[in-house]
């Protein structure tokens, strides 16, 4: 008996249990990441796959109507909640299943989706000519072609099976003039405007100076005169476009039997998935996925793509790392190299380490009266004060926002750096100052790239953190649409000053401020599972050059 305790007591001080209780907890950790990853990923990227269009004949309140749409939902609940909504149907069973059938439409029923239970389903089938359009406006359109429309006449002389090559055709058309418009309005048009506005400010500063040089204002003049006219040529151009985009138009048989007209300017893509096989919806399902990444978001961020947010994303936490890097670096090496060990130091170390527990809000305060209204407001009165009252460093922009996260990320930064620069050992210091080495060099050459590791490691617990912050950037600069990204082809080409989208920001609104909640959940998943990949690409990064300065300098700990 004694011997058998002594054998449990002795696996217990063995520390076996404990190693599999953190085995099993690391474990249980893993799988619910990778859990939750591919939550999001089913039902986000589940969105871009075409579906199929389906056509009901249902009884809705007595009536039998017609209801043409695809899936959005289906689950099953009980019958009794379904009665205290108000839904009437005629079954006896304890669960009845329900689905949201998204019917698009919504300029013409004044709603996008329609909840039917099974009992009041009496027929279903799968109509081969069912079209879905995306339009630019109103979300998707469900329907059957009837008749192409030229200049408001219907074209005529067109089979019925050779509607859709006349369709497809003219929708290629459309195409080739919105990419035109888009390349004038945003590009051409949009340096025109751009240079128009700087010799503006031109005019203004000479007026500032309190100087009235003739040959100068001449010269603004004429280069004003000069690009107006280079704008009315445009801008007659783009009238003209604007014209042959609208000329043609189909109708369309929607499911209540009725047909309505829409002009071809407000369609994106048009499909067939009814008429697909496997290989053509792989097909369509990359190109959506494709044009989600690379598009602007449309219908008040509910359509289109996360373009520029992906890109405010990257951009803001790139310059947030070559901000807080050295900072923090010089931060940590002045602690734990130069400073006298004292109460003050360790007064300053407690400091750090509580900064990194302060409400990200609380930065985004900060960074809002500090960087924006006072620094932002100085740099506008000392600089541009030709832009006054408008503010150009004074307001939210890409640049306050990155320096609010550095400002946020700063105490991880400093930390790992500490611990880096603490696990070398005091050998190799007075080693290198032996040899005649000055601290200053024993520092530049020896101590900081050996410690450079554990700097990147604070680098990549600083970006995680950053590029999933939401709360400080709606002060900052983060904003819900930004027409123009912070890089562009006009001087100087890189614009700090400019508003930006972020991924979390666009979550958030697409989640909780989107008039079509609906239409808008499959985005939130699409959106946060982009956000992540973002993250995880920023962090393998900064782990690759990590890992590749760990070994470059590993024979240096010998």
């Amino acid at each position: 008996m004694e011997s058998a305790n002594n054998t449990k007591l002795g696996f217990f001080k063995s520390g076996t249990p404990w190693v599999w209780l953190n085995a099993g907890a690391v474990s249980i950790s893993i799988i619910m990441v990778v859990g939750l990853l591919l939550l999001i990923a089913a039902r986000g990227l589940g969105h871009f796959w075409p579906k199929t269009i389906y056509e009901f004949d249902y009884v809705d309140r007595g009536n039998q109507i017609v209801l043409i749409g695809e899936k959005a939902k289906s689950e099953t609940v009980p019958a009794k909640q379904l009665k205290e909504a108000g839904i009437v149907f005629d079954s006896d069973k304890e669960f009845i299943q329900r689905t949201l059938l998204k019917t698009g439409n919504r300029d013409v029923y004044g709603f996008d989706f329609k909840l039917m239970v099974k009992p009041n389903e009496l027929d279903v089938r799968i109509p081969k000519d069912a079209i879905v359009f995306e339009r630019t406006e109103w979300g998707n359109f469900y329907g059957f072609l009837k008749g192409i429309k030229q200049d408001g006449m219907l074209v005529s002389g067109i089979d019925e099976s050779q509607l859709w090559d006349e369709l497809q055709a003219r929708i290629d058309r459309v195409d080739k003039l919105r990419a035109r418009i888009h390349k004038i309005e945003k590009n051409e048009i949009g340096a025109v405007n751009y240079k128009i506005e700087n010799l503006r400010l031109e005019e203004r500063r000479v007026e500032l100076r309190g100087e009235s040089d003739p040959e100068e204002i001449a010269e603004i003049n004429n280069e004003r005169n000069a690009l107006n006219q280079e704008y009315d040529v445009l801008k007659a151009e783009l009238d003209q476009l604007y014209v042959e985009i609208k000329r043609d138009s189909v109708v369309m048989e929607v499911m209540t039997g009725q047909q309505t007209e829409l002009n071809l300017a407000t369609i994106i893509k048009t499909t067939r998935p009814n008429q697909m096989n496997l290989l053509e919806k792989i097909a369509r399902y990359f190109v959506n996925f494709k044009d989600f990444i690379l598009d602007d978001p449309r219908e008040a961020n509910t359509e289109g793509g996360i373009f520029p947010a992906i890109f405010g994303t990257v951009m803001m936490v790139l310059l947030m790392s070559v901000i807080v890097t050295p900072f923090g670096v010089v931060a940590a090496i002045y602690l734990r190299e130069y400073a006298k060990q004292g109460f003050v130091t360790r007064l300053v170390r407690i400091s750090v380490n509580n900064l990194a527990g302060v409400p990200s809000i609380v930065y985004g305060v900060f960074g809002l009266g500090f960087f924006v209204y006072y620094l932002g407001g100085n740099i506008d009165q000392l600089f541009f004060p030709e832009a006054l009252p408008a503010p150009t460093f004074g307001s939210g922009g890409i640049l306050w926002a990155s320096l609010t996260l550095a400002l946020l990320t700063l105490p991880v930064v400093i930390v790992a750096t500490e611990e880096g620069l603490a696990r070398i050992p005091r050998s190799i210091r007075e080693g290198s100052l032996a040899l005649g080495a000055t601290k200053a060099e024993t520092l530049w050459r020896t101590i900081i790239p050996m410690a450079s590791p554990a700097m990147m490691t604070g680098l990549i617990l600083a970006v995680a953190r950053a590029a999933g912050e939401v709360a400080p950037l709606m002060l900052v600069g983060a904003v819900k649409l930004a027409p123009s990204l912070p890089v562009d082809l006009n001087a100087p080409f890189i614009h700090l000053e400019r508003k930006f989208m972020h991924l979390g920001f666009h979550i958030y609104d697409v989640g909780f401020q989107s008039p079509n909640v609906e239409a808008a959940r499959p985005l939130v998943y699409a959106t946060a599972l982009i956000l992540v990949l973002v993250i995880i690409f920023l962090n393998i990064s900064a782990i690759y050059i990590r890992n590749h300065l760990r070994e470059k300098y590993r024979t240096m700990e010998h």
